[in-house]
């Protein structure tokens, strides 16, 4: 794994099960963090967006059927891998960072340039494990739609910040990944009322997802700049994170994501 800085390794989501599990049983997909050295919280801690207890009641929403299709259609992207050697894979790549730096010739898909960009070595394929294909399409979603927001992260552009800075790349795949989780797209049918009330906007914005993520991402960098973070505390960030996006999608008068008080940060007027 790259290393910078003289030791802070950088953290990725692993899911660790073949497939996604679409009972309505009360379990989680397992995973893991995958971390590189003692830099950052240490091998065998769970990753905040899969934690959760025996004792959780688990209750199922019905679905209508146009929210059952989205569903379907969104949980059969979760189903693609990332595969480095499908061309149109490939391209997304390139598309990325061309989008990321337009002025910077990319001289390989395996190249020391996407460290760049957050990657944890020259390869970015091996970080997509994570979060398969989707997380790369959230990153490019992110910025082609918001490219300002999108450059300010990816260059630390706002704040007071840290010299010891979260991987922006990696720390999409995680992204990513924690909102599978928190929104149970692996399930048949949401098993919360996040979850449930999430589909409700899925069935009105097919991008959904893509945008949410957005907000994620913006507001999570929100709270590493209001907690002084810096890479010992990205679990913690990602745990404030999480909870903050249920509590405002859970808020009375929410006909869309737009009306998320976070997607202020995500244009830029927080």
């Amino acid at each position: 794994m790259d290393e910078r800085g003289g030791g802070g390794s950088f953290v990725a989501v692993r899911r660790v099960s073949q497939g996604l599990d679409r009972s309505n049983t009360c379990q989680t997909s397992s995973a893991e963090v995958v971390a590189g050295s003692a830099a950052w919280l240490g091998r065998g801690l769970s990753c905040v967006c899969v934690q959760g207890t025996e004792d959780d009641s688990c209750p199922s929403f019905d679905l209508t059927p146009a929210q059952e299709d989205c569903l379907m259609r969104l949980q059969n992207r979760l189903d693609i891998a990332y595969d480095s050697s499908v061309p149109e894979h490939q391209e997304l790549l390139i598309s990325l960072w061309k989008a990321a730096f337009p002025e910077e010739e990319l001289h390989g898909l395996i190249s020391e340039q996407w460290k760049e960009m957050g990657w944890q070595g020259k390869d970015p394929s091996t970080d997509f494990r994570g979060g398969g294909l989707i997380s790369l399409e959230n990153l490019l979603y992110f910025a082609r739609n918001f490219p300002k927001s999108f450059q300010d992260l990816l260059r630390k552009q706002e704040g007071d910040r840290s010299l010891w800075e979260y991987p922006f790349a990696v720390a999409g795949v995680n992204i990513t990944f924690m909102l599978i989780q928190m929104l149970d797209i692996e399930a048949v049918k949401p098993r919360t009322l996040v979850g449930a009330t999430f589909l409700k906007f899925l069935s009105d914005n097919e991008s959904a997802f893509n945008l949410l993520y957005c907000i994620a991402f913006a507001l999570m960098d929100h709270q590493w700049l209001a907690m002084r973070a810096s890479y010992m505390d990205f679990n913690a960030v990602m745990k404030l994170t999480r909870h903050q996006l249920e509590k405002e999608l859970l808020e009375e008068n929410i006909t869309q994501l737009e009306d998320l008080p976070s997607y202020a940060y995500l244009r830029g007027n927080g």
